[in-house]
């Protein structure tokens, strides 16, 4: 008889570390977005770094990825720049909602689609166009989420610090001030 405990158990992980509030790692994702408001969302802290809005967007667009490869989708990718990180030419109040709902979005449809897995045999399964399994995919997607969640936490710290307020800021955008280089992000 095939059984699905390990997808059950895949799905605890994704729901503990979107929302739970009792996470053993700390802050969920959506603990962690709680408080930003769209004006810190769309902040750096240095130079060559994400923002908060940028680190959402990458989220949510592997979060895509699975639901898609789920799906049996083998065409899709997100191996372009614009793809796998958005640069945004213009962030207001709308924008920052809509991020926060296809995050949302991405986790119900992830849920969903696992929800439909009748036996844990698919996790076997090379990820369309990859070169490793739906478990490894998945499992991966837990640790990135966590990873990033971490990442905007310091962030909004940094964000905090008298030295990164409004005022301070341009001082920080002096290549001087990290090297020659620093602006070569890519």
């Amino acid at each position: 008889m095939e059984t699905k405990e390990e997808i059950l158990r895949i799905i605890d992980l994704l729901n503990d570390t979107y929302e739970s509030e009792q996470a053993w790692h700390g802050p969920s994702l959506v603990e962690v977005l709680r408080d930003v408001t769209p004006k810190k969302a769309d902040k750096r802290i240095v130079p060559n770094t994400h923002t908060i809005a940028e680190l959402v967007f990458h989220i949510t667009t592997w979060r895509i990825f699975a639901v898609r490869k789920l799906q049996g989708d083998a065409a899709f990718d997100v191996n372009t720049k614009e793809k796998n990180w958005k640069k945004f030419t213009f962030f207001d109040d709308f924008e920052w909602e809509t991020l926060q709902m296809e995050l949302s979005l991405s986790q119900e449809e992830l849920i969903s689609e696992l929800e439909k897995k009748t036996s844990d045999a698919f996790l076997e399964d090379i990820v369309p166009g990859r070169d490793y399994t739906f478990y490894t995919l998945l499992h991966g997607l837990v640790n990135h989420d966590m990873y990033h969640a971490g990442q905007i936490s310091l962030i909004k710290k940094g964000l905090t610090l008298k030295a990164f307020e409004e005022e301070d800021l341009e001082d920080y955008k002096d290549s001087s001030t990290f090297g020659e280089n620093y602006n070569d992000f890519d």
